[in-house]
Order: C-alpha cells, then structure tokens, then sequence
C-alpha cells in the first residue's frame, strides 16, 4: 500500500507547483543581479547620498540605468554565447597579469563588502529582534554558506528570486511620508550641488555601487549555470537555434532586473532625502544607521520596512558577492566551479566562498571596522570597473569570442559611455576641492 497524502502535504506540493510556474519564477540572472546591487553596503551609500545631498543626487539613477543595463548585457550575453564565466573568457583573451590583477581586486572588494553586508545584517537583527548583533551576524554567515554548499543551483535560485521582492520594502517607506513631487522631478533633472572632491567621492560610490564588477562576474557565470541545470542546453557559439529566443530572454530579463534595482536605490535616496536630510542627519556610516535614524521622523512603520528590507537584500547580496569572487578565481585557475556541483566535486570553488565568507566575519571581532570599509569599498569598485568594463566591451565586440552574436554597435557605445563616464568620476575624486 502507498503512503497516503496528508491534507497539509498536498496544500504544500500545489502550492509549490504555482509558486514555480509564476511569471517571477521564469526570470533569470538578471532579476536576481539587479537585487544583489541593492544589498546593505548599496543602501548604506545611496541612504548618505539622500541624507548629505538630499534631492540632488536623484539624477544619478536615471543616467546610471541604462549604463549598467549595457554593460550587465553585455556580460549575460558573453556567458549564454560562449558557456564560459567572464575570467575563462578573460583568461583565453588576455594576458595572464590582466586576469591576476582583476581577480585579485575583486576578491578584496568583495571581502569588504560581505565583512560591511552581514556586520549590517546583524546590526539590523539586533534592531528588530533583540537578539545580540554578533550571534545573528554569525546565524547569518553560516545560513548563507549552508544554502550554497549544500542546496542545489536550481532549487536555491528559485528561493533567491522570491527574496527579491524584498526590495519592495523600499517602495512602501515612500508612502508613509510627505513628498515634494514637483522638487522631486525638477531636481532629478536639475540637481545643485558644489562641485568638489566631497561630491565626487560620493557621485563614485554611486556608480561604483550601482555599477559593481561583482555583478559583471555573477550574471556572466549564472547564465552559464542556468545553461547546465536542467534541461540542459549548448552554447549559442554551438546551437544556434535558439539563439533569437535566448537572447530576446536575455534582453527582457537583464533590462527589467536593472531597472528594478535602479528605481530601488531612487527610492533610497529619495527617503532619506526627505527625512534625514531635511532634518539635519547628513552622514550615514551603515544601512541600519540609516533605519534608526527614520524611526523618530517618519515612524515605526517606515523603520520596520527598511530595515526588513536590509535583511531581505544582504540574504541575496552575501552570496552573489561570495559567489562571485569564487568564480572568478576558481575559472582564473582551471578549477571546477559551479553552485550546481557538490562539494566534494567543486572543493576549491566552494572553499573560496567559504574563506570569503568566514573572512567577512572575522573582520567584526577585529580592529578593521567593517562601518568604515562599508562606504570606501563602493569607492574602489567604481575605481575597478573601469578597466574591467573595457576588458568585457572587447570580448564582446569580437568575433574569435563570439562568433556571430558580436554586441550591437549602440551597446557598446553605451558601454563605452559608462567607462567614460566612471572614469571621469573617479579622476574628480582625487582633485582638491
């Protein structure tokens, strides 16, 4: 005789099977690097834009959109086109010292921004729990470690896309204060500011944030991922014949994930513009400094939401930062990579995500402040991606690399503009005001 079903059991599987035929389930890479950009060390630098600069660095987010969604497309096309993560890619083009360098700044970055990440994550539990902030940093370190190493590709990517509507949170805090529309959209596209070495620093962390050579390696390597999870698929360099309807996905996803994060991190300074700012509290070290600082003026309400939103983000933002930087480097040095392999199979990809990680987290009980480093690491990723994105509108634009599915000449230019644009920034950093 056979097991008969529980109510219960049977609520769960049909509930299950809708959950994965919603058209959110069907979204790729793109929809889950988007939300990654938006992680606490993110929400910590556009909250210090808000609260230093108020409404006048709301400008930044419209020019960054279609900047970051070029370059991310870029990327996703590269790994859908070829099967290889961006370093393979990197390491077949271009001398091995370019690699080496590449890799190298990413794996600091990443650390800072994990150690920055769960340091928030913790702080942000205490807030709302009560529970001591270091014991819920290390349930955080651990949760996110355990669910890579030991669940499946396709089955944890699946939980990562529901988390992403956790950025939400941010949409919601808008409506529980006063908002000055006609300011809003006037100094959107007009904004007034000094222009200094002060606002240059932050305009940097802006874009280093919004566009982060984490996200390059992330998306390029999960749609490589996706490609070996089944059903298994070929690249297009290989099989053509899906070609117009991989990159019509890729297009849809990348464009709608980019767009989310950047209207998320719009509504972040725009809060903490009209709250903080407005009421003197002009820098901001850490996301759950920003949530403290909206309780006395906006409410319980708009506290809560923001800082269940840090929790929602940094559950997503941890591992792509870890994640990626194992990539990178496990492709770097020939090793098997990939979240859909065992452990014992992939022991120095997921060894790598488990230094980083552990890392992060003995930089709290040591004297580097993870506050400090939160601010500095968007910083140096504005200062890494520019040579990087030069290094990925290459590929793409040949054709020993990409065969027949060369990126569009508007793309590219898009792409150029972006490290133009991130390079001009981050010279004015270093120019006395």
């Amino acid at each position: 005789m056979g097991v008969k079903s529980t109510p219960r059991a049977h609520v769960f599987r049909v509930l299950w099977g809708r959950l994965k035929e919603h058209p959110l389930s069907k979204l790729g890479p793109g929809l889950i690097t988007g939300v990654a950009d938006d992680d606490p060390s993110g929400i910590a630098t556009y909250s210090q834009a808000g609260a230093q600069f108020g409404l006048n660095m709301l400008w930044t987010m419209p020019l960054t959109f279609p900047l970051m969604a070029a370059v991310q497309l870029m990327c996703a096309n590269l790994g859908r086109v070829t099967g290889k993560g961006l370093a393979a890619n990197i390491k077949t083009a271009f001398s091995p010292n370019v690699l080496r360098g590449v890799v190298l700044l990413l794996l600091i970055a990443n650390t800072l921004n994990i150690a920055a990440d769960v340091a928030a994550m913790g702080e942000v539990a205490e807030l709302v729990s009560g529970v001591n902030r270091h014991f819920m940093t290390a349930v955080f370190v651990f949760g996110t470690l355990a669910l890579q190493m030991f669940v499946p590709y396709h089955r944890y990517v699946f939980f990562l896309k529901w988390l992403t509507l956790s950025l939400l949170a941010y949409a919601a805090v808008l409506f529980t204060v006063h908002i000055p529309w006609e300011q809003v959209a006037l100094h959107t596209v007009w904004p007034q500011f000094t222009v200094n070495a002060s606002a240059a620093a932050v305009v940097v962390a802006l874009f280093g944030t919004t566009i982060s050579p984490y996200l390059f390696f992330w998306q390029t390597s999960e749609e490589v991922e996706d490609m070996q999870s089944p059903p298994h698929s070929a690249p297009l360099n290989q099989d053509s014949g899906s070609a117009l309807k991989e990159l019509r996905r890729i297009r849809w996803d990348t464009w709608s994930g980019m767009l989310y994060s950047n209207l998320t991190a719009y509504f972040i300074i725009l809060a903490t513009a009209v709250t903080l700012n407005v009421a003197g509290v002009t820098d901001i070290n850490t996301a759950a400094q920003a949530a403290s600082a909206l309780r006395p003026l906006a409410g319980d309400f708009a506290y809560l939401l923001f800082a269940l939103g840090i929790l929602g983000v940094g559950m997503i933002g941890v591992p792509v930062l870890a994640g990626s930087g194992a990539y990178a480097l496990s492709e770097a040095l020939g090793w098997n990579e990939g979240l859909e392999r065992k452990v014992r199979d992939a022991r120095g990809f997921y060894g790598i995500i488990a230094i980083s990680v552990l890392a992060a987290l003995a930089i709290q009980y040591s004297p580097i402040s993870p506050m400090k480093a939160l601010f500095w690491s968007a910083v140096i990723n504005g200062v890494v991606a520019v040579p990087l994105m030069a290094v990925i509108i290459i590929l793409v634009s040949k054709k020993s690399v990409m065969g027949d599915f060369t990126v569009s000449r508007p793309l590219r230019v898009l792409g150029w503009i972006a490290t133009a644009v991130m390079s001009a920034a981050a010279v004015a950093m270093f120019v006395p005001g």
